[in-house]
């Protein structure tokens, strides 16, 4: 499976109708369908299509078709998502409608295309599982801990300063947080 780390975009033009293409990160979703309706007023749709791995390592897809015809829009998009096996990631399309009418057919192909041009230029990784891992050091081991866990490679984590010492929670994929467990 694959993913992206950071929003890319692109313009697809079929028919003089426009479709500007974000491909996001799930983490950036929520909320950006919204905003891109305020920031493109003159849009006829906004559609949308999504792929991220709950809590129970189980796929879940949702797509909208904002108004095009049932299944025209959203549905192309989200197929396009699955056949790239990607993951963890969001695709809005914004649509200028340009005056000719592309009919179902040729309204499921436009939006297919405007997401595969936006997967040609996005920089797609291999998705990981990211989990967490909590532990307990002393103050003297900071840093030590700080310096072990960018050499593995792990950026992310929190800590809690305590009486007794700093509880650490850790986020990574799971290879890291084997490496790290072994150290």
């Amino acid at each position: 499976m694959k993913t992206v780390e950071k929003p890319f975009e692109s313009l697809t033009e079929v028919k003089r109708s426009k479709f500007f293409t974000y491909l996001v990160p799930i983490s950036q979703y929520e909320g950006l369908q919204a905003k891109l309706k305020v920031e493109n007023p003159k849009a006829n749709h906004v559609v949308y299509a999504l792929r991220y791995m709950n809590d129970f390592d189980q796929i879940v897809e949702q797509s909208s078709d904002d108004g095009e015809p049932k299944g025209c829009a959203g549905t192309p998009a989200l197929n396009v998502l699955r056949g790239g096996e990607l993951i963890n990631c969001a695709v809005l399309i914004v649509r200028y409608f340009g005056g000719i009418k592309l009919g179902t057919g040729g309204m499921a192909r436009a939006y297919a295309e405007a997401v595969k041009d936006v997967l040609n230029k996005a920089e797609l990784l291999t998705y990981e599982k990211q989990i967490s891992y909590d532990f307990s050091t002393s103050y003297t081991e900071i840093d030590k801990m700080l310096h072990t866990l960018k050499q593995i490679g792990i950026f992310e984590y929190e800590r809690e300063f305590g009486v007794e010492g700093v509880d650490w929670k850790i986020t990574g994929s799971e290879e890291k947080i084997n490496i790290f467990k072994n150290v």
